[in-house]
C-alpha cells in the first residue's frame, strides 16, 4: 500500500483529532469533583462565614456559608469542587458588624487549617458533606480594634 506523503499527514492529522476527542482536553488542572453539604456549630447550621478545605499539595477549595449552613465549593471556578483526598479544613465566622472590631463567632481555633482538628475525606462528587464544629467550653471574646492600623499618627 503506497499513500502519498500529503494523505499520510492527513490521516495521521485525523487521527489526533480522534484520540483528543476520545481522552478528553481538561483543563490543565487537578482532578476536581463537586462538593457540597453544611457546616452545623452544636448540631445547629452556622448561619455564615466560610469554609475552606486545605489540601497538603495544592490548591485550597473555599466556600461561602449562607443562612441554613450551607456551601458550594470552588477551587479555580464557581462550584468546581475541590480535589479528592484527604485535607484539613478551616472554618471563619467573623462579627462584621462594626469593621473597626474584628471578632471570631467561633472558636478562633477553627479560623485555621493547622489547628482546627478538622479534616474531610473526598472520594467523589458529594452534595451532603457535613462538617461539625462545637461552641462547648468557649467564651467569645470582646474582639480585637483595628482602629487606627492603618493611621500614620499612630506608627512609633
Amino acid at each position: 500500500m503506497n499513500l502519498s506523503l500529503n494523505r499520510k499527514v492527513w490521516l495521521l492529522a485525523v487521527l489526533l483529532v480522534n484520540v483528543s476527542l476520545i481522552i478528553g482536553c481538561g483543563d490543565g488542572r487537578p482532578k476536581r469533583v463537586p462538593v457540597s453539604g453544611q457546616v452545623l456549630v452544636d448540631e445547629q447550621p452556622l448561619p455564615g462565614g466560610f469554609v475552606r478545605i486545605v489540601p497538603a499539595n495544592g490548591r485550597a477549595a473555599t466556600g461561602q456559608i449562607d443562612a441554613q449552613g450551607h456551601f458550594s465549593l470552588t477551587t479555580y471556578d464557581k462550584n468546581d469542587g475541590c480535589m479528592p483526598g484527604t485535607h484539613n479544613v478551616e472554618v471563619t465566622f467573623i462579627d462584621t458588624s462594626n469593621p473597626n472590631v474584628y471578632r471570631s463567632l467561633i472558636p478562633e481555633k477553627y479560623n485555621n487549617a493547622d489547628t482546627s482538628g478538622l479534616s474531610v475525606t473526598i472520594d467523589g462528587p458529594t452534595d451532603d458533606l457535613t462538617i461539625r464544629i462545637t461552641r462547648q467550653g468557649w467564651r467569645p471574646s470582646m474582639g480585637q480594634s483595628t482602629a487606627g492600623d492603618s493611621d500614620p499618627s499612630k506608627l512609633e
